[in-house]
């Protein structure tokens, strides 16, 4: 592609010099994320391909030619969504047998993640056809990156928990008795009902409320769930935008109390084997600390080894060293000769 250097080049062509000699093959569906609230987020590899595709299907017609227009791109539009999915796929696996290009866009952030696009994608492996995901702004992520979830160690995305009382406080006592990361979305006319129902099932939960993620009025919060209510009912801005939701891990117990335990548990089976056979204390020590059995019966075995390995040295040092003369003449190896032949 020639660009004069005279004018600024569009997003477009930045967009392709930015692709350079990569390759976008024939007949494949290529999954693209879509910004989350702002259009600076979009990547060039995306623009570059909704540039290039012959048709692209979306969530909503009306978001995807909204931004299309923004990029200055016209495409034909295919609405796929959760109502038809499953009926519209095979428009699109048609338009792959000719060898076309197709992207498929969500309203906002990456498809299939609570968003319409797995039907769609399964369908297109079982025609054969590929399937090229361009990854890009997920609301799961970027919330996550500004949670500060020290204790956390991966993530379970529960999406939308159930709108019904009921049903809810049953998925958030699931959600309550796992001890890791959970993000939870939720929409402005129920997040008050499900702050209540967080302050009540897990009320000393850590919890950072993402509002409004990568757009103008933004805000990220952390706080206890139970103090949850009292800040959305502080501000009308509170209530307002998309919810995010991350639930931050339950902390492991502080590495000092474990050890101090440790300790105390070995020093009372010490004070044990002193004066009992080694079955015999490990069993009062697992009745007295609740420590599993066979810890206990090993550390024991230990303590008895390092016991007995201990005296060794003392009894050997008081033994008396035997006896030897004074004139007692020192033993030099004899020399044999070899026979000549």
């Amino acid at each position: 592609m020639t660009l004069d250097i005279s004018v600024p080049p569009s997003i477009v062509q930045a967009a392709a010099l930015a692709a350079g000699q990569q390759q976008h093959p024939a007949a494949s569906l290529y999954v693209v994320a879509t910004p989350i609230g702002n259009i600076a987020d979009l990547s060039l590899r995306a623009v570059h391909v909704l540039a290039l595709v012959d048709a692209v299907a979306c969530e909503d017609t009306r978001v995807s030619a909204g931004l299309l227009q923004r990029l200055g791109l016209g495409k034909p539009l295919i609405a796929l969504h959760e109502h038809n999915e499953e009926a519209a796929a095979p428009r699109v696996v048609e338009r792959l047998r000719r060898g076309e290009r197709v992207a498929y866009v969500s309203d906002a952030g990456t498809p299939a993640i609570s968003d319409p696009g797995a039907r769609l994608v399964a369908a297109v492996r079982e025609a054969g056809f590929r399937v090229i995901p361009l990854p890009g702004p997920s609301s799961v992520v970027t919330a996550l990156s500004a949670a500060g979830d020290i204790a956390g160690q991966g993530f379970r995305f529960a999406g939308f928990v159930s709108p019904k009382a009921a049903a809810r406080e049953r998925d958030l006592r699931r959600l309550a008795e796992d001890a890791g990361t959970c993000v939870i979305f939720e929409a402005p006319h129920r997040i008050e009902a499900l702050a209540a129902a967080l302050a009540q099932t897990m009320p000393e939960r850590r919890l950072t409320v993402c509002r409004e993620l990568t757009k103008q009025f933004e805000s990220i919060h952390t706080l206890a769930a139970e103090a949850f209510p009292a800040w959305l009912a502080a501000s009308d801005d509170h209530r307002r935008g998309e919810f995010v939701l991350v639930l931050h891990a339950r902390p492991a117990p502080e590495a000092e109390e474990a050890g101090a335990a440790t300790a105390s548990t070995e020093r009372l089976l010490e004070v044990l084997l002193e004066d009992l056979p080694l079955k015999q204390a490990v069993a009062l020590a697992v009745r007295a600390t609740g420590a599993p059995k066979g810890e206990l019966y090993a550390r024991a075995l230990a303590l008895k080894a390092g016991d007995e390995a201990a005296q060794a040295p003392e009894a050997a040092a008081a033994a008396p060293a035997a006896a030897v003369p004074p004139d007692w003449p020192e033993r030099r190896p004899v020399r044999r000769e070899r026979p000549r032949r």
